[in-house]
C-alpha cells in the first residue's frame, strides 16, 4: 500500500479529452494541481476551457508541450508529480490506417507515459484509463464468459487489427501497462476499464464516438428504429471519480470495471422519448435484426458485428469498483439527457 501526497501536483495526459476534462475538473475543484501536457500549448483555443475551469476553483492548472509519440516529451509536466493520470487515446471506429490511427497512438503513447515515471522519482500511481475492450469485443463474448458475465480476471482475445481495432489497441495498450508496471516496484498501477462513456462534455467540440453515437439517435440517421445493439454505459461525471478514488484510495489495486447499466442503444432512444421525443426524430421502435444485417454494409457496419452483438444482452460484474473505490452511478436517463440536452442547446441536431 502506497502513501499518495496528496499536496504534490498531479498530471492528466490528453486533458482536453473527453473523460480527461471531467478528471481534471475535479482535481481542480478538489483544490490540486494539474499538469496537462498538450501537443501545442500555445494554441490556447483547445485549451481555454480547461483555464476557465481553473479560474472558478481552488486548484491550479499548468500547461506543457508534449505528444504521445514523442519519448522523453513528458519529463517536464510530470517532474514533481506524485500521480499520474494516463487518458490519452484515440476512441474512434472508423479509421484507414488502425496501426497509425489506433494501435501506435495507444501502445507507444502508454510505453513513453509509463517509461517516464519509471524516471520520475515522486511518481508513486499511475491510474490508466482502459476500457471494458480490454475484456471484451462483442456482447456475445458476454455469453461465452463464465457464469455470462464480464469480470476483470478477462482478457479480450476475439479483437485484432482487422476486426475491432479499436478494442485490439485498448487491449495491447493495457497490457502493455501491466508489463512496464511489473518490472519496477516505486509506482503502482490502478486501471479504470469503462464501458461505453455518455453524458455532457465540459468543451464545446469534444470529438468522442460517444457523441456519434447519440447525434444518431437524434439527427434522423435511426429513424427507422434503433438496434438493440448489447452494451454498457456509465455517466462520464461518475467515471472521473472513480479515476479520482482510484488515485487517492491507498489500498486501490487492479483492475475495475466501471459501467453503471447494461443496457442497448434501443433502450437509450427510450430514455430520450419523454424530453426530447416531440422536437426530434428520435427512433420510437427496435430495428429488427434480420433488417439491420441486410443493410449494415451501406452504414460502414460489418455483418459479423451485426450478428455478434445485436439482440444480445451485455453483463458484467461492476461490484469491484462499487466496493473496494466507493463508487455510485447516476440514472441512465439523467446521463443521456444530460447529453443529449447538451447537444441540442449547441445546435447538432435538425428538430423534426
Amino acid at each position: 500500500m502506497l502513501d499518495i501526497d496528496r499536496s504534490a501536483p498531479v498530471m492528466v495526459t490528453g486533458a482536453t479529452g473527453y473523460v480527461a476534462g471531467w478528471i481534471v475538473k475535479a482535481l481542480l475543484d478538489a483544490g490540486l494541481t494539474v499538469h496537462a501536457p498538450v501537443r501545442d500549448p500555445a494554441k490556447t483555443e483547445k485549451t481555454a476551457h480547461l483555464t476557465a475551469l481553473a479560474e472558478d476553483a481552488p486548484g491550479e492548472i499548468h500547461f506543457f508541450k508534449a505528444d504521445l509519440l514523442d519519448p522523453g516529451s513528458y519529463g517536464e509536466a510530470m517532474q514533481g508529480c506524485s500521480v499520474v493520470f494516463h487518458t490519452a487515446s484515440p476512441f474512434t471506429i472508423n479509421v484507414k490506417d488502425a496501426q497509425r490511427d489506433l494501435i501506435d497512438p495507444a501502445v507507444k503513447g502508454t510505453r513513453n507515459v509509463l517509461e517516464e515515471a519509471n524516471r520520475t522519482d515522486t511518481v508513486r500511481r499511475v491510474v490508466l484509463t482502459s476500457s471494458c475492450a480490454a475484456i471484451y469485443t462483442d456482447a456475445i463474448d458476454c455469453a461465452k464468459a463464465p457464469g455470462g458475465v464480464l469480470t476483470e480476471e478477462l482478457w479480450n482475445d476475439t479483437a485484432s487489427l482487422e476486426y475491432q481495432p479499436y478494442s485490439y489497441s485498448k487491449t495491447l495498450a493495457e497490457r502493455e501497462a501491466w508489463n512496464i508496471a511489473a518490472d519496477q516496484d516505486r509506482w503502482d498501477l490502478v486501471v479504470i476499464n469503462p464501458s461505453l462513456v455518455l453524458g455532457p462534455a465540459v468543451n464545446d467540440l469534444p470529438t468522442s464516438e460517444s457523441f456519434r453515437i447519440i447525434k444518431m439517435l437524434g439527427d434522423g440517421s435511426m429513424k427507422p428504429g434503433a438496434p438493440k445493439l448489447g452494451l454498457g454505459v456509465v455517466d462520464v461525471r461518475d467515471l472521473a471519480e472513480a479515476h479520482l478514488a482510484a488515485a487517492f484510495t491507498p489500498e486501490a489495486e487492479g483492475r475495475h470495471i466501471v459501467s453503471a447499466h447494461a443496457t442497448n442503444t434501443f433502450e437509450i432512444a427510450k430514455a430520450l422519448q419523454d424530453r426530447f421525443g416531440g422536437s426530434y426524430p428520435i427512433p420510437k421502435r427496435p430495428l429488427p435484426k434480420w433488417l439491420f444485417w441486410l443493410v449494415a454494409p451501406t452504414a460502414g457496419v460489418e455483418r459479423v458485428f451485426v450478428a455478434r452483438n445485436v439482440n444480445i444482452p451485455w453483463r458484467a460484474d461492476n461490484s469491484k469498483g462499487l466496493r473496494a473505490l466507493g463508487l455510485s452511478y447516476r440514472p441512465l436517463k439523467e446521463t443521456v439527457e444530460d447529453m443529449f440536452g447538451q447537444m441540442a442547446d449547441r445546435g447538432i441536431f435538425t428538430k423534426s
